[in-house]
């Protein structure tokens, strides 16, 4: 899809972070964008924004949990637009604890909204791609996707996100369908994630105190890195290429290297340098 000024995009988690960039990027193509996001507020205050600068955007506020909720947005976009032509299932949220320390609830909000969304975005917009013979899957893993380190449920849901990104590739392939797929796996990023539980669901209880420690270090890797619209730009150039693994940090390689040699070699896995 080398040509994307007149086409739509559809970015859920839209309304910050890497979401925001990747809707500010495919804006700067000269795309329309239906920004998604569970946050109300957030999401009219920077779809507001946007709009007044002239940028065509649809805020419709999503909970990418509930496949009726996905569904609706869908609904909504080719409603306004028409068609859609890249779908990012970015939405995203982090708990920090050790595995056997994350309640229930907890477990359950982390893969509902970051496998959950992609599952649900896949489901309700591929079967549309296939019908008008085009588009492209954006979904949002990460480096924790590729390796895992002591993010517990976070690398588990991202894990998962990857292994559904290369089902999805390849059966597509497999129908002979012109339909492009990118996972996203970046390493750290100027986002709040760290700061997810501002939209953690009132009846998710967390297993225990935050350890002050733990935050300051994750908030502080998290500071120190890469500015999110220097992700946007490699989404919009993953779209244009038909690129499947999207990889932003060049000292990424090193650590899915050695993750990998420990498979192969049968031995425990190597602490990775950046968790």
């Amino acid at each position: 899809m080398k040509d994307l000024a007149g086409k739509v995009a559809v970015v859920t988690g839209a309304a910050g972070g890497i979401g925001l960039a990747m809707t500010e990027a495919f804006l700067g193509e000269g795309m329309k964008v239906a920004m998604a996001d569970v946050d109300a507020t957030a999401l009219d205050d920077t779809a507001g924004r946007l709009a007044a600068a002239g940028a065509d955007v649809l805020p419709v506020v999503t909970d990418v949990r509930d496949g009726d909720s996905v569904r609706h947005l869908a609904e909504a976009t080719y409603e306004r637009y028409g068609t859609a032509h890249v779908v990012c299932n970015n939405a995203g949220v982090s708990a920090a604890a050790p595995p056997w320390e994350l309640t229930e609830g907890e477990w359950k909000w982390v893969l509902d909204v970051n496998l959950w969304g992609v599952i649900h975005g896949t489901r309700t917009f591929v079967p549309r791609f296939l019908e008008q013979g085009e588009g492209h899957i954006v979904n949002t893993a990460s480096l924790a996707g590729l390796i895992t380190g002591v993010l517990s449920a976070y690398s588990v849901s991202k894990h998962a996100v990857v292994a559904l990104s290369e089902s999805t590739y390849f059966s597509l392939q497999m129908a002979g369908a012109s339909i492009g797929v990118s996972v996203l796996c970046p390493g750290f990023v100027r986002t709040r994630i760290w700061e997810s539980e501002r939209n953690r669901p009132a009846d998710v209880v967390p297993g225990r105190e935050a350890d002050p420690t733990l935050n300051d270090i994750g908030k502080a890797l998290v500071q120190a890195g890469i500015d999110p619209a220097e992700v946007g730009k490699a989404v919009v150039e993953a779209v244009k290429t038909d690129r499947f693994y999207i990889l932003t940090h060049e000292d990424s390689r090193g650590a899915v290297a050695r993750r990998t040699q420990d498979i192969l070699e049968g031995r425990p896995p190597t602490p990775p340098d950046l968790f």
